[in-house]
């Protein structure tokens, strides 16, 4: 009997190439479903939340597939984080319904990217958030994020290619920089994300940070609907995939 199943996954990306799998680099689609054929047995097809880009982290990926593989869910997750390595777990798996997709059946993603703000690199977070070792003001760019929330077209914040066309207005419902200690955090939430958008965000942000832009500009370069208005593209390592709504 066929049933259709959702994964969550958690991965440290720092060393694969993305999500999806790629001629010529390791990406996580390629180590979870060797994992995933060896437990099974199958060449399962696979239904992904999204992809991530080279560098970028996740908290809580979804990917939904229909098997007939008779392994119970629990004893699932078990086998297959016997199999997957360390920088990669499953946290749960469960039965859904047979029109479920990872990805069609998606109402939003939550992402979160984290600055370590200190003059002294920390090591421990080596690729895993962006060393800015400037003072930061968080209330600042709270403010500043405050301006991307609602529906806006973010073609200003949008690295155009093959993936990218119609619609770009995308609705934001979380958006906020907070501080823990000498971490800084920018978590957004949205129906939906364009290419390099979050880590575009980012970047704009840091420039209000440098005193290019005032919190006030940003409403204009949303409106701009021009790429060069807004900020540079910040590195993918302080990246993650926080939740996944459905």
């Amino acid at each position: 009997m066929q049933r259709n199943l959702l994964l969550k996954l958690a991965y440290d990306g720092t060393r694969y190439h993305g999500w999806q799998i790629q001629e010529n680099a390791v990406t996580v689609q390629q180590v979870f479903q060797e994992a995933l054929c060896k437990v099974t047995g199958r060449q399962e097809d696979l239904k992904a939340c999204s992809r991530t880009d080279t560098g970028v982290h996740a908290r809580e990926f979804c990917v939904s597939l229909k098997t007939e593989s008779p392994i119970p869910e629990e004893r699932l997750v078990a086998a297959l984080n016997h199999y997957l390595p360390q920088d990669m777990a499953v946290r749960s798996c469960q039965r859904v319904g047979e029109g479920f997709h990872a990805r069609y059946s998606c109402k939003g993603k939550e992402y979160c990217y984290e600055i370590w703000n200190h003059p002294v690199r920390e090591p421990f977070l080596a690729g895993r958030a962006l060393h800015y070792w400037y003072p930061i003001d968080e209330a600042l760019l709270d403010q500043a994020a405050r301006h991307y929330l609602g529906s806006h077209d973010f073609s200003s914040f949008c690295t155009l290619d093959k993936r990218e066309r119609g619609d770009l207005t995308r609705r934001v419902f979380t958006s906020r920089v907070e501080r823990r200690g000498d971490l800084v955090m920018f978590t957004v939430g949205a129906d939906g994300f364009l290419y390099n958008m979050v880590r575009i965000m980012v970047g704009t942000l840091l420039r209000v940070q440098q005193g290019k832009f005032s919190p006030e500009d940003i409403p204009g370069i949303l409106e701009a609907k021009d790429r060069k208005a807004a900020g540079p593209t910040a590195p993918a390592c302080g990246l993650y995939l926080n939740r996944v709504f459905y």
